[in-house]
């Protein structure tokens, strides 16, 4: 129970009061349409009146808050700000992304309902037109306005028309069908099958949500449900007057006809703030995408990994952050996160990338990776840099003990961490408040290792000088090989180094025993807070996520950190 409240706690917490928010708007305004004013719109409508306006309120909330997750800057600033009081605070800002498909997928629920009953209502609206009946109140209602056409109370004046041609022919209509247009879109390009096969449709799609918050901001400017005016209540209240509606207005009747008017429009007092928020944010990464960027070298690694090392001026990091790059030549509108791999205490900073799509085969290809001979300086492409931003690796050595996880490429981020210990070290810096490292590989391919390995290298050398050999324990596993490979393997098994490292440290075959591994570790740290830190793929999350919240010997806490971008 300790590592479930220390882990999921506060993520708890803040969901609970965005679904109790969500809630409560729901419920106050389906309340609020409940009341006499409302009360002959709602002999128009009945309940899909108030079905229709409860979700209205509750998209106010979520489309304010949509933006927030992706202010990239803004989130940056705020880690900075609250990591020195509280870490667990700190590390909710790295779950940003979900965060926001959560919001995402409350507007698409509340979406759903406000146009379902939408459609409801324009059919009563229609059908109370239709219906030409002076005995009916439906009817009489829809009569009011119709010579002014000022204080209707029906948005359908006639009936030679239908409720597609209203929908398509006033504001709140057309503005409607666009919004929807576009969430559809927005959300169906944001399926996990389509953002990694097809990143390029992901990237352009989401970027509806421009016209989508534009039509959000124009919808309620149509006015179509209108309830009755202050001054008319006062003369012509429900409770007396709704049957006496067929002399209303006549001579010797205490009941004029009733006045209506539509609400003025809110949503725009909703997301005005944020959308401010995000213009501002664009303008910052604008501004630092111009700044120059000078690439000082290119390294070709096996498995087609492409290592660029770079310098900009004021530029400035910590370990685990990451940028987002753009390179011209290949789009000009494309932008792709990458994990720094270089220190702090380097005179530059890098990323390795490895080629996996058509953008990154554009890169490849750009600096010369399909060619033989070495590219000359002055032909490698221009590149823009926006970052770095903060990730949940900057923590690490806020921990006295550390688990890394990495699978793949996504050694990325500990790259970054491993070279700091590395130089903190050589640099005899004593405030190094980690104690010990874990770090594990998983790979599926031993030519993925060498970019790697020499790092490694230089960190088993230098323990081992400084006689700090437990500072490190690693652990590479290698999850799929060859018949020919594992052959080899076995024939050199009983070499002092790693036949395909060069590590002292033996490669392991196959994936680890995370019950063991987590068991070892809580053992032999008791009453102390582990971090976790992995970067890999969703479903080894899930397994770490459980392990730490189902470990608790001797009193240790492993708290999870998971890189998100």
């Amino acid at each position: 129970m300790g590592n479930f409240a220390a882990n999921e706690g506060l993520s708890v917490f803040v969901i609970l009061v965005w679904l109790g928010i969500n809630a409560y708007l729901f419920v106050q305004f389906y309340m609020n349409f409940l009341t006499e004013r409302w009360f002959y719109t709602r002999v128009l409508l009945g309940d899909a009146l108030s079905w229709a306006r409860a979700p209205a309120a509750c998209l106010n909330l979520n489309c304010m808050l949509i933006l927030l997750p992706v202010c990239r800057n803004l989130l940056s600033f705020l880690r900075g700000s609250i990591q020195c009081c509280s870490r667990t605070a700190a590390r909710q800002l790295d779950r940003n992304i979900t965060f926001h498909k959560l919001v995402a997928y409350m507007i698409a629920f509340h979406t759903a309902v406000h146009i379902i009953a939408h459609l409801f209502n324009f059919e009563w609206f229609m059908g109370a037109q239709l219906y030409r009946n002076s005995s009916s109140l439906p009817f009489v209602l829809s009569q009011i306005g119709t010579g002014d056409n000022a204080s209707y109370l029906n948005p359908i004046r006639t009936d030679q028309t239908n409720p597609t041609i209203v929908m398509f022919t006033t504001i709140a209509g057309l503005t409607g069908v666009v919004i929807t247009l576009a969430l559809i879109l927005i959300i169906t390009s944001s399926m996990e099958v389509i953002r990694r096969s097809y990143f390029e449709v992901f990237w352009y799609t989401h970027h509806l949500f421009i016209i989508f918050f534009i039509g959000l901001v124009f919808h309620g400017f149509g006015r179509i449900v209108r309830g009755q005016t202050a001054t008319s209540l006062l003369e012509n209240k429900p409770s007396q007057c709704k049957d006496q509606f067929e002399s209303w207005g006549m001579n010797g009747t205490f009941c004029p006809k009733p006045e209506f008017a539509g609400n003025p429009p809110m949503t725009w007092k909703w997301v005005v703030g944020p959308m401010i928020l995000y213009v501002c944010e664009r303008l910052v990464r604008f501004y630092r995408s111009q700044q120059k960027v000078v690439i000082t070298k290119v390294v070709m690694h096996p498995s087609k990994t492409l290592e660029l090392q770079m310098k900009r001026k004021g530029f400035s990091m910590e370990v685990g952050q990451y940028v987002f790059m753009q390179c011209p030549c290949v789009s000009q509108l494309e932008w792709h996160p990458f994990t720094l791999t270089s220190a702090p205490e380097e005179d530059h900073f890098s990323v390795h990338i490895r080629i996996v799509g058509d953008w990154t085969q554009g890169l490849y290809e750009a600096c010369g990776g399909d060619k033989n001979e070495t590219q000359e300086a002055w032909k490698l492409p221009k590149m823009a840099i926006d970052g770095p931003f903060g990730t949940a690796s900057e923590d690490v050595f806020g921990y006295e003990v550390v688990m890394l996880v990495g699978a793949g490429i996504g050694v990325t981020p500990f790259a970054s961490v491993l070279k700091s210990v590395w130089y903190k070290h050589i640099q005899e810096n004593q405030n190094v408040f980690t104690k010990k490292i874990y770090f594990y590989w998983l790979c599926p391919e031993t030519q993925a290792f060498e970019w790697f390995a020499d790092l490694l290298q230089s960190l088993e050398g230098q323990m081992t000088e400084k006689g700090m050999v437990d500072f490190l324990s690693y652990n590479i596993y290698l999850t799929r090989w060859k018949e020919t490979e594992a052959a080899h393997f076995r024939v050199h098994h009983e070499a002092e180094n790693d036949p395909i490292t060069g590590l002292k440290q033996k490669t392991l075959y196959g994936k680890p025993n995370w019950d063991n591994e987590f068991t070892t570790i809580g053992t032999k740290h008791p009453e102390k807070k582990v971090g976790v830190f992995l970067c890999g793929p969703t479903q080894l999350a899930d397994v770490l996520e459980k392990q730490c919240l189902s470990h608790s010997e001797a009193g240790v806490k492993f708290i999870f950190n998971k890189e998100n971008f």
